[in-house]
C-alpha cells in the first residue's frame, strides 16, 4: 500500500429531529392540552486512533463521512430518538486540522485516544415547550438544530524517539538497516527513500527505542526543491535528532561542511522550535576512507562547523561505530523520560498545593466572616447566595 501522510476529509454531525405538534386527546379527559415531545438530538462524529494502521490512504476512497440525524419528536410528550455517534478510525500520531480557520483541532499520540470533530444538533422543541397561562393550545414547534460541518486535514506525524536528517545518498537508510529490523530501499542513486520508514533499535533486555529515516533534504527544499520539506513533520515528534553528514561525498567537488550548513539552514525555515531540538552530530561512510585520513578529515569538519555538540563516527555500511552510537541514545533517552516524568510530577504537586492554598484562603475567609458575623449579631449569608438570596437578606435584617 502507498504511503500517504496526508488527507482532506469532510465530517457532518447529523441534524436534530423536529419537534411534535400534537395535543392529548383521550376519554374523559376534556382539556388535554398539548404533548408534543422535543426532537432527539444529532449523532456527533469522532476521531478515534487506533494501532496497526500506517497510512492515511484509506481516506482517499472515502472523504465524506456523517454522522446519523436524530428521529422527531412525537405524542405523549415522548423526546425523538438521538441519532448514533460516528467513530472514524485514524492511524496513531495524527494530527487534526481545520481546513477552513488552519486551527489545530487535536493530536491523537495514544492508541484509543478520541478527539470530538463535529457536534451534533439540538433537538427542536416540542409544542409541549410553548405552554403558557395565556396559550393554552400552542401550535408552534421549533425544527431541530443542523449539525455541524467541518472539513478537515488530516496529517500523519510518525511517532519516534530519534530522526534521521541529511542530504539523499547521506547514508540514513543504510543505517536504519544496520541498527533495526526494517529494510527500507538503498540504492546508488539519490531519493530512494520516497516515504517515512520505522525502525525499533533494540540494545539489551526491555531496552528499546523507535528510529525514523525521511527523505533527504536538499538546498532549497524550502521553496520546493526535490520533495520539499512536507516530511519533516514527521520528525517534530521526536527527542534526538541524528544529522548524518557524508565525509567522503561521490562529487569531489562536494564540501560536506556546506553541505551541512545548508540542511540546517533549510531546518530553521521549516520551524525553529525543530532547528533547536538537541541534535548530534554523526559523520558517516568512514569505511571509504583509510583511518589517518578519515581521522584527519572528521576533525576538520568539527573544527569548520564549530561544532560543540556529541559527534559519532561510523560508517553505516559495516557497523563501525553503530554499537556505540545507539547505547549512547538509548541513555540519553532514558534521562530525557526521567526529565518528562520528573517534570510531570512536580507540576501535580504544584498543582496540588494551590488547589490547597486556594482552599485554605477560602476556609480562612469563612472564618472570619462568621466571627465578624458574632460579633455584629447578624447572619452572614456565603456568598454564592448572596445574589439570589438578597431580597430575603433584607427582609431577614428588618425584622431582626
Amino acid at each position: 500500500m502507498k504511503f500517504v501522510d496526508e488527507a482532506t476529509i469532510r465530517v457532518q454531525a447529523g441534524n436534530g429531529g423536529r419537534g411534535c405538534l400534537s395535543f392529548r386527546r383521550e376519554k374523559f379527559i376534556p382539556f388535554g392540552g398539548p404533548d408534543g415531545g422535543d426532537g432527539g438530538l444529532g449523532g456527533s462524529v469522532y476521531l478515534r486512533a487506533k494501532e496497526g494502521i500506517n497510512t492515511l490512504a484509506d481516506f482517499r476512497i472515502a472523504r465524506t463521512f456523517k454522522a446519523q440525524s436524530g428521529e422527531a419528536g412525537s405524542g405523549n410528550e415522548k423526546t425523538g430518538r438521538g441519532g448514533e455517534d460516528l467513530y472514524v478510525t485514524v492511524p496513531v500520531g495524527t494530527t487534526v486540522i481545520d481546513e477552513e480557520t488552519q486551527e489545530t483541532l487535536g493530536d491523537l499520540t495514544q492508541a484509543g485516544a478520541t478527539l470530538l470533530v463535529a457536534h451534533g444538533g439540538k433537538g427542536g422543541w416540542g409544542n409541549t415547550r410553548f405552554k403558557s397561562s395565556t396559550n393554552r393550545a400552542p401550535r408552534k414547534v421549533m425544527p431541530g438544530l443542523p449539525g455541524e460541518k467541518r472539513t478537515l486535514r488530516l496529517e500523519m506525524r510518525v511517532i519516534a524517539d530519534v530522526g534521521l536528517l541529511g542530504l539523499p545518498n547521506a547514508g540514513k537508510s543504510t543505517l536504519i538497516r544496520q541498527v533495526s529490523a526494517a529494510r527500507p530501499k538503498v540504492a546508488d542513486y539519490p531519493f530512494t527513500t520516497l516515504f517515512p520508514n520505522l525502525g525499533v533499535v533494540s540494545v539489551g533486555l526491555n531496552r528499546s527505542f523507535v528510529m525514523a529515516d525521511i527523505p533527504g533534504l536538499i538546498e532549497g527544499a524550502a521553496e520546493g526543491a526535490g520533495l520539499g520539506i512536507r516530511f519533516l513533520k514527521h520528525l517534530q515528534r521526536t527527542r534526538v535528532l541524528l544529522h548524518l553528514v557524508d565525509v567522503s561525498p561521490p562529487d569531489p567537488d562536494a564540501d560536506p561542511v556546506k553541505d551541512a550548513r545548508a540542511i540546517v539552514a533549510e531546518l530553521k525555515k521549516f520551524s525553529p522550535e525543530l532547528a533547536a531540538r538537541e541534535r548530534w552530530l554523526v559523520l558517516n561512510k568512514l569505511d571509504l576512507l583509510l583511518p589517518e585520513e578519515g581521522e584527519k578529515l572528521c576533525r576538520e569538519i568539527v573544527r569548520r562547523l564549530r561544532w560543540k555538540g556529541p559527534t559519532y563516527r561510523i560508517s553505516g555500511a559495516t557497523g563501525l561505530g553503530t554499537r556505540e552510537l545507539m547505547e549512547a541514545l538509548m541513555s540519553r533517552l532514558e534521562v530525557l523520560e526521567a526529565e518528562r516524568r520528573e517534570a510531570e510530577r512536580s507540576s501535580d504537586s504544584e498543582g496540588s498545593h494551590l488547589a490547597t492554598t486556594a482552599w485554605t484562603d477560602d476556609a480562612r475567609s469563612a472564618s472570619r466572616g462568621g466571627a465578624a458575623a458574632d460579633e455584629g449579631g447578624g447572619d452572614v449569608q456565603p456568598a454564592v447566595d448572596a445574589g439570589a438570596d438578597a431580597g430575603d437578606g433584607g427582609g431577614g435584617g428588618g425584622g431582626d
